[in-house]
């Protein structure tokens, strides 16, 4: 024998079975192989896999020894490297293609709008996109798309023909247009395997790793595998079908799905059976009972009612499945313990372990729990850029762009990491800490370079600072439709001023450390493609600029744990873990639902020659297949995610009906599996379970008492309620000086409303002339209300839906009005007063929203509620808002007024309906009120009074104030008594 193999007529397909290390097997088996060979025989072998980390996983074997010259490993894609393919001319990147498309999108849009919103532009370009990769894969060109028989689908197909006919032009002559990857690859292969049948190569070319699952791949595994001296090495081949399944599996419409579906069309395109397959290397699998029995439970949907015939006397069940854990988690915070728990279990006991899932949420969540032990696992697939800090500044510039920013978006911007690193960033967060509470929260909901200079004054700190930030502000709110290269630039320049700071020329620490560089590479390349993608506004900008983000990946910078891995589900097939983790094992996750197809259906895509959805399914279900032969798997799901009951994979599924429904002994296997998951999840519950030391027992129901000389001498009107209602909140505000601090995020609440709405006719009744028409008073009522809303609320619809609920009650409330205008003779607003009660003296002040002075020479005191108004039992019980009002004015509290009576308080309700609660007030109404009053005054000057947390509140339901977190509510309820504590000296 000259070379590898024995010269044959039949091609050479070769297979490992699942769970074989199957890296380790091709390399024993090309040992094997060539041993009495020279040493330069391995050096003359040239082997294709499919995927970088099979190729270094490979090498590092080989570096393990012994000493050897090593073969030629190559990715399928290296091919188009050769010189022999100089003359095609280059492919076009990924990126540009799809700015091609996007800008070819853009102009059908321009042309016919109702075809699909301009938002979708780019996911439809990207969409686009990847059907041209996979017709030219699968060599179909756009012809056989405007052959289809649509009959049943005209309406739809016509939509969808107007955008497919926009990538004609791809697949014309050559030198129309450059080719892109997938266009360029299909040639070189159709060159090699026309080189290869007119001068076969003499050495041994192999192609390892790879199921054939796209059209270029699978032409090149079968021409290699007629070579004389080539062959093909199929992973996690299953043996254990029987023939009569092979030979039904050949429709793709039903099994697709199926994980051995590709081998089937594979062998078949080869004129072979899988009889005549052969082992690569005789390396038994982990547990073959476990394969047989995964084979069995995964026999393609027609013919599994074999199950009924075969389970029952499936042997060996308990062998099958003896190293196999299912986890049942509660929620996937709990499945993620549970499998941080079984890795450091691994790393203890210092064995390889690999977690494998598509659900990235899951390995993040698993990272952050292997964080309490420091153990940093080695995660494939890396941290997406978008959530390292360059890519997060890079994304909010470029959603903030074009935009009046909030305030919100000004601190998200302040407070990155990354801003102002070029110098002076402890001052530059003390300087913005100041603007937060000073102005952000209060009365600045949108910063601009004249509000910025404001709050700045004349401090010098403040004004250099403010500076540097204003024109930032600035150029961020300015912009419009223009070039992609001026979006790129505009965005980068913004990004690296934020990052330096005032120190010009430099750009911080944005594109520093691996984050920084891979950032810096996605911009250099959209902003080398930016030419292709013609103008476009701010909006599809941030889409675009969003999706490139999302390409990138930036593996962590740390060292990982040794032995401890994450690994997507193409890496089963890398394989030599000891303990497999299958994670995420939920229908819509593994596997994950096929992405919508917005151009054909699955009938016209089998009829056209392009691959069906269930592709990506039956991909899946052989990487589970592969995973779940490995020496140890757990199983693992989620029972419930953040919305919903989740529906257990398809695959588990099977598993589970098989086990119940073939003997005794597979039920009781399946308890067996699932109660070692049980302790998985047991340890990992005890572990985040405060112990007995640490247990904390329910805060009590406080009632401090602090010492009178600290206890308040006034309060306002409202407080008294207050002090009456929640004593605690006066406490916590008079004693402590705790204050709440203003919401960052300004919105049109209640309060704002009210104060809104107060000084609108605080206005309107202190500016009405005598005599006033009815037509007058309601256009200037609406007129007044309108200037105080653009003054007061930043929110064009929040004004409008304000003054329209204005207009609806106008007429009830002008009405009421009249009334009141004839019983007065003078109409007083915003009128501050105080007056002294008690022993010893108490002062209770506050503002009066209105003091009408009667015709009779008494008062009448009202005050504009925009919520409900309290019942007339309230206000005599509780709310004694207005009631105080009228002892103070019976003193002649309220400035030049005098002594005055009262004849009536009333509240004026404005929300809904124009409302109007009055009490008639007397001597003996007042006399008790003074009296309880005096009598509250009294017993909180004592020293053994506490303030009781929601004394009396409206609703046990309802949160009585600010304080309500600090006093611990929601630990004890209003069934507890107070616990009375003396603090302060």
């Amino acid at each position: 024998m000259n070379g590898m193999f024995e010269t044959s007529e039949r091609p050479r397909v070769f297979a490992q079975a699942p769970g074989v290390d199957f890296p380790n097997a091709v390399i024993e088996g090309l040992r094997a192989r060539l041993n009495g060979q020279p040493p330069e025989a391995m050096a003359r072998v040239t082997l294709f896999v499919n995927t970088m980390r099979m190729k270094r996983r490979l090498i590092e074997l080989f570096d393990q020894g012994p000493p050897a010259l090593l073969p030629r490993i190559r990715l399928v894609t290296d091919l188009g490297q050769d010189v022999a393919m100089a003359d095609l001319p280059p492919a076009v990147s990924p990126l540009r293609r799809r700015l091609e498309l996007a800008s070819l999108i853009s102009e059908l849009l321009d042309s016919q709008p109702d075809l699909a919103p301009r938002h979708a532009i780019f996911p439809l370009a990207d969409s686009l996109a990847n059907l041209m990769d996979e017709m030219h894969g699968e060599g179909v060109p756009p012809d056989a798309l405007e052959d289809l028989d649509v009959s049943q689908h005209s309406a739809y197909w016509a939509r969808s023909l107007a955008f497919i006919r926009l990538i004609a032009r791809f697949f014309g002559t050559a030198g129309a247009e450059p080719p892109d990857l997938e266009a360029r690859q299909r040639k070189v292969i159709e060159r090699v395997t026309a080189n290869w049948v007119e001068r076969p190569p003499a050495d041994p070319i192999l192609v390892a790793g790879s199921t054939g699952s796209r059209g270029a791949t699978a032409m090149l595994m079968e021409a290699v595998a007629r070579l004389p001296q080539g062959a093909v090495i199929m992973p996690g081949f299953d043996a254990h079908m029987p023939a009569h399944v092979w030979e039904k599996m050949d429709d793709a419409l039903t099994a697709e799905d199926h994980p051995q579906f590709r081998f089937r069309r594979l062998l078949s395109s080869l004129g072979l059976s899988p009889g005549d397959v052969g082992d690569w290397h005789a390396q038994d699998a982990p547990n073959p009972r476990r394969n047989a029995f995964v084979s069995l439970a995964l026999r393609p949907a027609p013919v599994t009612d074999q199950w009924q015939d075969e389970g029952p006397g499936f042997a060996d069940i308990d062998a099958a499945t003896r190293e196999l854990s299912l986890i049942e988690a509660p929620s996937p915070r709990e499945e993620a313990s549970a499998i941080a728990m079984i890795l450091r279990d691994a790393a203890q006991r210092g064995r390889e372990a690999a977690l494998i899932t598509p659900d990235r949420v899951l390995t993040r969540q698993v990272t952050a729990a292997l964080d309490r032990w420091r153990i940093t696992p080695d995660d494939s697939a890396g941290r997406p850029l978008p959530l390292t800090a360059p890519g997060r500044l890079l994304r909010h510039v470029a959603e903030m762009r074009g935009r009046r920013i909030t305030g919100v978006d000004l601190l998200t911007l302040l407070k990155h990491p990354l801003t102002h690193t070029g110098g002076e960033r402890n001052e530059h967060l003390r300087l913005s800490r100041d603007l937060e509470l000073q102005a952000l929260r209060r009365d600045m909901p949108f910063p601009d370079k004249a509000s910025l200079a404001l709050w700045a004054g004349e401090k010098p700190d403040r004004v250099e600072w403010v500076e540097w930030l204003a024109p930032l502000v600035a150029d961020l709110s300015e912009t419009g439709t223009q070039s992609l290269t001026a979006h790129v630039e505009q965005v980068v320049s913004l990004a690296e001023r934020l990052s330096a700071g005032p120190d010009d020329g430099k750009s911080g620490e944005l594109w520093d450390r691996e984050a920084g560089r891979e950032a810096r590479r996605l911009v250099d390349e959209l902003l080398r493609e930016a030419p292709f993608g013609g103008e476009m506004t701010p909006s599809d900008f941030h889409d675009l600029f969003a999706a490139v983000l999302n390409r990138g990946s930036v593996r962590n910078p740390d060292t990982p744990y040794p032995g401890i891995k994450i690994w997507g589900t193409l890496e089963a097939r890398v394989g030599g873990a000891d303990l497999v983790i299958l994670a995420g094992l939920n229908e819509g996750t593994w596997p994950e639902r096929p992405a919508p197809d917005p151009w054909m259906n699955r009938d016209m895509r089998q009829k056209a020659g392009l691959l069906l959805p269930e592709r990506r399914i039956g991909l899946s279900a052989h990487d589970f297949q592969q995973g779940l032969g490995a020496p140890e798997v757990v199983l693992t799901r989620s029972l419930r995610d953040d919305e919903a009951e989740t529906v257990p994979s398809r695959w588990i599924n099977r598993l589970m009906n098989l086990m119940n429904g073939m003997s005794d002994a597979g039920a009781d296997a399946l308890k067996a599996m699932r109660s070692r998951g049980d302790a998985w999840l047991t340890l990992a519950r005890e572990l985040d379970r405060p112990g007995r030391d640490h247990k904390t027992d329910p805060a009590p129901r406080p009632s401090p008492r602090p010492p009178v000389e600290h206890r308040p001498k006034r309060l306002s009107f409202t407080q008294i309620g207050t002090l009456i209602r929640d004593p605690y909140a006066i406490y916590a505000d008079k004693i402590l000086r705790l204050r709440g601090i203003d919401p960052l995020h300004q919105s049109p609440d209640a309060p704002l409303r009210g104060t809104a709405v107060h000084a609108a006719f605080e206005r309107f009744i202190r500016e009405r002339p005598k005599d006033e028409a009815r037509s007058d008073a309601r256009a200037r009522l609406l007129s007044v209300a309108r200037e105080v809303f653009e003054a007061q609320a930043p929110w064009p619809a929040t004004r409008l839906l304000w003054l329209a609920k204005l207009e609806r009650i106008a007429d009830d409330f002008l009405n009421d009005e009249d009334e009141r205008q004839r019983d007065a003779t003078n109409a007083l607003t915003e009128i501050r007063g105080e007056a002294t009660f008690g022993t010893p003296p108490f002062t209770v002040h506050g503002t009066a929203d209105r003091i009408d002075v009667l015709n009779f020479g008494q008062v009448a005191i009202y005050d504009y509620k925009t919520g409900q108004p309290p019942s007339e039992k309230q206000q005599k019980a509780y709310d004694k808002q207005l009631l105080l009002e009228a002892l103070v004015a019976r003193k002649g509290g309220f400035g030049d007024l005098g002594r005055m009576k009262t004849a009536r308080v009333a509240y004026i309700g404005l929300g809904a309906k124009s409302k109007y609660v009055p009490i008639d007030v007397d001597e003996t109404l007042l006399a008790r009120t003074q009296a309880e009053l005096e009598s509250v005054l009294a017993d909180f000057a004592n020293r053994e009074r506490g303030y009781t947390s929601r004394r009396v509140v409206l609703s046990a339901n309802r949160f009585g104030g600010d304080f309500d977190h600090l006093a611990r509510y929601g630990e004890w309820d209003h069934t507890a008594e107070p616990k009375g504590e003396e603090v302060g000296g």
